[in-house]
Order: C-alpha cells, then sequence, then structure tokens
C-alpha cells in the first residue's frame, strides 16, 4: 500500500511538471523588474483590454482545475496524496524553522556582499551603512532569540525601501514583511491571535504573487523584450496571448496558496518548481532575489495541518477567486489611478 501510494504521488508530481513545462512559465517567473526597464508611474492597459475572451477562457480553465482538485483532495486518492506528501516533506517540515532561517540568512549576505541593494535587485541606495545592517540581519538568524531584532532590520530596509520607492512600487513585495512577521513570532514563541506565524507568511506569499501577476495583464510590454532574446519561452504562442496565460496561471497559484491543504500544496510545490527553473536561465541574480520565497513555498509544501474536509471548499471556489481577483485588481488600478493621475478603462 505504501510503495503504491509513493508511486501515486510520484506520478502526480511528473505530471505536474509536465504541465509547468508545456506552459512555459518557470521562465516567466524571473521578476521583470530586474531584467527589463519599466515605468511604474506609466499608463496601465485598461480594464477593458484586460477582460478580453482569451483572459475568461483561461480564468474558466483555472477554476476547473482548482475545483478537481478540491474534489480530489475529499477522495481517498487524496487522502493518500495529502499522506504521502506529509512522509516525503516529513525532514523539511522538522527543520522549516531551520531552514527559512538559514536561506534568508544567506539572502542577506549575498545583498551585504553585492552592496547598493536595499531589499531586491530593483532597489537601488548609495548608503554605507545599509549593507551592514543586512550583515547584522543575518547574524541574528543565528539564534532564536535574535529574531526578533533580524525582524526589526527587515522591517526597516522595508519602510526605507517604500519611502524612497513609493508604496505602490512596494506591494510587490509584502512578503518581506510576512517573513518579519514570521521570524518575530517564532523568535518570541507566539501567535498572533491565535494565527500560527507559518499561515500569515503564507498569505503574504499568495498576496505577493497575486500583485505581481495584475503587472502581465497591465504592462504586458515590460517582458516583450525579454520574449525578443528568448522566443522559445512563448512556445509559439502570441506573446499577447502568452503573458495573459502567465498571469492566469501565476494569479491561479497564488490564490490556491490560500485554499485547502492539498491544493496550497500542490501549488506550493509548482512554484518552487517554476523559481528554481528559472534560475538555470538568468542565473546568480534570479537565485538570489528568488531565495526567500522559494523557501516559504518549501514552508507551505511541507505544513502537515490538515482541518476536516468540506464540499463548501469546493464549490466556494469561483466566489473566493472571484473575490480574490477584484480584491486585488481594483486596488490595483484604484491606486494607480490615485497616485498617478492614470485611467481605469
Amino acid at each position: 500500500m505504501a510503495s503504491r501510494v509513493r508511486r501515486r504521488a510520484l506520478g502526480v508530481s511528473g505530471a505536474l511538471g509536465a504541465v509547468s513545462s508545456l506552459c512555459g512559465t518557470d521562465k516567466a517567473y524571473a521578476h521583470i523588474k530586474w531584467f527589463c526597464a519599466y515605468d511604474v508611474a506609466e499608463q496601465p492597459r485598461g480594464l477593458a483590454g484586460v477582460f478580453n475572451q482569451d483572459f475568461w477562457v483561461l480564468t474558466a480553465l483555472a477554476l476547473a482545475v482548482l475545483v478537481a482538485g478540491c474534489v480530489l483532495e475529499g477522495t481517498p486518492t487524496g487522502t493518500a496524496l495529502i499522506r504521502a506528501l506529509d512522509r516525503v516533506t516529513g525532514l523539511v517540515r522538522a527543520r522549516v524553522d531551520v531552514i527559512i532561517r538559514v536561506i534568508c540568512g544567506l539572502f542577506f549576505v549575498a545583498l551585504w556582499s553585492m552592496g547598493g541593494i536595499l531589499l531586491t535587485p530593483e532597489l537601488k541606495t548609495t548608503s554605507t551603512l545599509i549593507p551592514w545592517l543586512q550583515l547584522a540581519i543575518a547574524a541574528g538568524m543565528v539564534s532564536r532569540r535574535t529574531l526578533p531584532f533580524s525582524a526589526l532590520g527587515i522591517f526597516i530596509l522595508y519602510a526605507l525601501s517604500e519611502w524612497n520607492y513609493g508604496a505602490f512600487h512596494l506591494m510587490d513585495y509584502p512578503i518581506f514583511l510576512g517573513i518579519a512577521v514570521y521570524l518575530a513570532l517564532v523568535g518570541l514563541g507566539r501567535d498572533l491571535f491565535e494565527t500560527r506565524p507559518l499561515d500569515l507568511l503564507r498569505w503574504a506569499a499568495a498576496i505577493t504573487l497575486m500583485w505581481a501577476s495584475i503587472e502581465k495583464w497591465a504592462y504586458p510590454q515590460w517582458s516583450f523584450p525579454m520574449l525578443t532574446l528568448h522566443p522559445e519561452m512563448t512556445l509559439n504562442f502570441d506573446r499577447e496571448f502568452y503573458m495573459r496565460a502567465a498571469g492566469v496561471i501565476e494569479f491561479s497559484l497564488a490564490f490556491a496558496l490560500l485554499w485547502t491543504p492539498l491544493v496550497r500544496r500542490a501549488a506550493a510545490i509548482i512554484l518552487a518548481g517554476m523559481f528554481v527553473s528559472a534560475v538555470l536561465e538568468f542565473g546568480e541574480l534570479d537565485a538570489i532575489g528568488h531565495a526567500p520565497i522559494v523557501a516559504v513555498m518549501l514552508a507551505i509544501a511541507s505544513d502537515d495541518a490538515r482541518p476536516a474536509w468540506r464540499w463548501r471548499s469546493a464549490l466556494l471556489v469561483p466566489a473566493g477567486f472571484a473575490l480574490g481577483l477584484f480584491g486585488v485588481l481594483i486596488p490595483y488600478y484604484a491606486g494607480h489611478a490615485v497616485l498617478f493621475g492614470t485611467t481605469i478603462m
């Protein structure tokens, strides 16, 4: 029985990997602002142009997959897959705090050694003090007792980044706030109003990726130079369609992080695979920039928290997806219009 479960888990993992490869989305997960020219204040594509037929067809397909995943989770096969995941990820789960601390520590050491970077490659600084703050944050990862100080340092870097680049730009990176809160709570040995630190981190990651997916619809032209240099990425699809599809896939996987255990763990595995695969194409800069989010995906994939399954989880997918979509899309466009004087439609 155990061997059959393992074979099933490997089969599902292989199928998911094949889907990822066929979609060609791994390279699309290189953060475009790190490699191509962009202008945050630029007029985004109007919602009338975003909500075309391709968008709705792709969204309907994504919803069908999400509903199917929720239904599968309530079957004996779904239960077997979750148990297999629990066994496969047991070593990660037992050391998840250490893994996050080590990867984040190495991330801040890398920023310190490179110099001139606040939090991510496009957030530049000329301060000579920032690298030493980054090194201090990394040093604080060594002990649980000093994690709250590292968390405070991350908050400071985020605040400085927001001061220099604006709140709208920093909405690309709320995951750093999630990491800071997670580290502080782990260091203090506490939950936040009975909410686990890992759940707060998961929500921050989901919001980060949902927000980032909007840019693929609002500013597809930012990615066109990269698609010109790497035409194989599009798999011979029209580049407009490719960017719409990449956005829908990214948003759907990010939304899945907020849903039921099997669905969110599968999404985390796919996302981790995509981010790691992008490193093979875009190299060291991409590896450093995405290291913290890969650590978060590993933590989510190994999380064995399992509330009781209910049919409403599947039935509520369309409503939850719509709430998440418009809950991010409307603030994105409305905030941009208020801050930069652009139009929505």
